[in-house]
C-alpha cells in the first residue's frame, strides 16, 4: 500500500470515528500517523531527474505576497491592475502556467506580488504542479486567496485543506507550547492552564509514535492534538492570509449597461461610510450613478477574505459577503474597493515607513526607509549601514513614538510610521 493508499485510509478512518472522550486517544494516534505521511509525501524523491525549469523568483521589495486561488478567478487580471506587469488573462483556465512576478508601490515600499498558477484538488500530492505552487506561497508574508463570489465556499473550504496538509496554517498563531527533546529521564509533562483537549496520557501517547520517549512539555495555552503535533514536527508556517474576490475581464454585469449598486451612504464594515470620498476609478468606470466609498481600516489583527465578481451577484449577497469576518469584496473589471484592498493588506504586512534627516536640513520625504512594525533604532541603523549602530551616540526622533519633538533617543527606542530620524556618530 502505497503513502496515498495509506493517507486515504486513515482520513476515512477519522471521519468515520465518534468523536468522544473513549475515542480520543485513538483520535490522536491517526492524526499523528497523518502527519508522519503527509511530510513523507513531502519529501523530495531522491531518484536521479532531468532538471526542470525554474518555478521560483528570487525574493525583492520589501514584502512578497502570493496570489492563491483556482483557474479563472481573476489573479492575473489583480496583478495587471495592481502592478505594471502585464500578465496574460483570457476566458480559459489554466492562462498562467508559470510564476510572474510585478511590484505594488504604495506608500514608499515595494511589494512584490507574485501570480501562481491555478491549482486544484489534490494540489497537495502533486497535481497541477500543486506542490511547487504551494512552495512558493511558503516563502510570502501574506498570502492573497483568490476567490469567485459566485461559487460560495467551496473554494475557500478546498484551498484551506489543500495548505494545511502541506504545514501552511493561515490566521492562526504558534501554538504557546515548549517542547525540548532531551537524551534520557523520561517525558515531563506540565501545564500552566486548565487543558481540555489533550491530556498527559494523549501527549505520551503522540510522543511515542514519533519514536519520542525523552523530553520536556509545558503547554502555556489550551491547545488541541494537531497544535501540538505541529510543535513536535516543527516546519509549519503560520501566515496572514487575505481572501479576495474579484473579476476579470471575461466577466459581464448582471445587466448590460446598469452597473451594480453598492452600499453607499449606510455605514458598512468593508465598504465604508457613505460620507468618506468617492472612488475615482469607480466613477470613471460605473459612470456618475454609482457612489462607493473608502472604508476605515478594521480594528481587528487578521487580514480578511477577499471575494471577486461582485458584479455578477445580487447586492444581498454582496451584503453577506462584506459583513462576515476577515472578508473583503472586490471587482477587477469595474475597478471597485481596489484601494481599500491595499489599506488592508499595508496593515497587514505590518511595514512602516522611517524618513531619515541630515543636521540643519529638511527630512528627505522621497526615500523612506521600510521596516517591519516593532522596529528600533538600532534596526533603523543596520538598514542605513552595517557598522553605523557601533559608531552611534545617540539619535533624535520626530513623530508619534515621542513624547516631545525631537527628542533624544538610543538604540532601544522604538519608531512608529513615518518617524523621522537624524543620528549622530560618536
Amino acid at each position: 500500500m502505497g503513502i496515498l493508499e495509506k493517507i486515504s485510509e486513515i482520513e476515512k478512518e477519522i471521519a468515520r470515528t465518534q468523536k468522544n472522550k473513549a475515542t480520543e486517544y485513538h483520535l490522536g494516534l491517526l492524526k499523528a500517523k497523518l502527519a508522519k505521511y503527509r511530510a513523507q509525501l513531502l519529501e523530495p524523491s531522491k531518484s536521479a531527474s532531468s532538471k526542470g525549469e525554474g518555478f521560483d523568483v528570487m525574493k525583492s521589495g520589501d514584502a512578497r505576497v502570493a496570489l492563491i486561488g483556482f483557474p479563472s478567478v481573476g489573479k492575473s487580471t489583480f496583478l495587471s491592475l495592481m502592478t505594471s506587469t502585464a500578465s496574460e488573462a483570457a476566458s480559459y483556465e489554466f492562462t498562467t502556467l508559470t510564476c510572474i512576478p510585478g511590484v505594488i508601490e504604495y506608500k514608499g515600499a515595494n511589494i512584490q506580488l507574485l501570480d501562481l498558477p491555478g491549482i486544484i484538488e489534490g494540489a497537495a500530492q502533486g497535481k497541477g504542479r500543486g506542490r511547487q505552487v504551494i512552495a512558493v506561497a511558503r516563502t510570502a508574508d501574506v498570502v492573497i486567496m483568490m476567490l469567485d463570489a459566485t461559487k460560495g465556499e467551496a473554494q475557500r473550504s478546498l484551498l484551506e485543506k489543500e495548505l494545511e496538509s502541506v504545514g501552511i496554517r493561515l490566521n492562526k498563531h504558534k501554538p504557546n507550547i515548549y517542547f525540548k527533546p532531551k537524551k534520557g529521564g523520561g517525558i515531563s509533562f506540565n501545564s500552566t492552564v486548565t487543558l481540555t483537549q489533550c491530556s498527559e496520557k494523549l501527549v505520551q501517547l503522540i510522543l511515542h509514535e514519533y519514536k519520542i520517549f525523552n523530553a520536556e512539555v509545558l503547554f502555556r495555552e489550551d491547545c488541541s492534538p494537531d497544535e501540538f503535533i505541529d510543535v513536535i514536527v516543527g516546519n509549519r508556517v503560520y501566515m496572514p492570509c487575505l481572501y479576495v474576490s474579484g473579476t476579470g475581464p471575461q466577466a459581464l454585469c448582471p445587466a448590460r449597461g446598469a452597473p451594480p449598486r453598492l452600499p453607499g451612504r449606510a455605514r458598512h464594515p468593508r465598504l465604508g461610510p457613505g460620507a468618506a470620498r468617492p472612488l475615482p476609478s469607480v466613477r470613471q468606470r460605473a459612470g456618475p450613478g454609482l457612489h462607493c466609498s473608502v472604508p476605515a481600516l478594521p480594528a481587528h489583527p487578521l487580514p480578511p477574505q477577499v471575494y471577486n465578481k461582485i458584479d455578477q451577484i445580487s447586492m444581498e449577497e454582496v451584503d453577506r459577503l462584506a459583513r462576515k469576518p476577515d472578508s473583503v469584496v472586490i471587482s477587477c473589471g469595474m475597478k471597485l474597493n481596489l484601494d481599500y484592498l491595499l489599506e488592508v493588506l499595508w496593515e497587514y504586512l505590518a511595514l512602516t515607513c522611517i524618513y531619515t534627516k541630515k543636521r540643519g536640513q529638511r527630512p528627505d520625504f522621497t526615500d523612506a526607509i521600510i521596516l517591519r512594525k516593532g522596529a528600533s533604532v538600532e534596526h533603523v541603523c543596520h538598514r542605513i549601514h552595517r557598522s553605523l549602530a557601533s559608531q552611534f551616540k545617540y539619535a533624535l526622533v520626530w513623530g508619534t513614538s515621542t513624547k516631545y519633538s525631537p527628542q533624544r533617543v538610543g538604540l532601544t527606542h522604538t519608531v512608529e510610521h513615518e518617524d523621522v530620524i537624524q543620528i549622530v556618530k560618536k
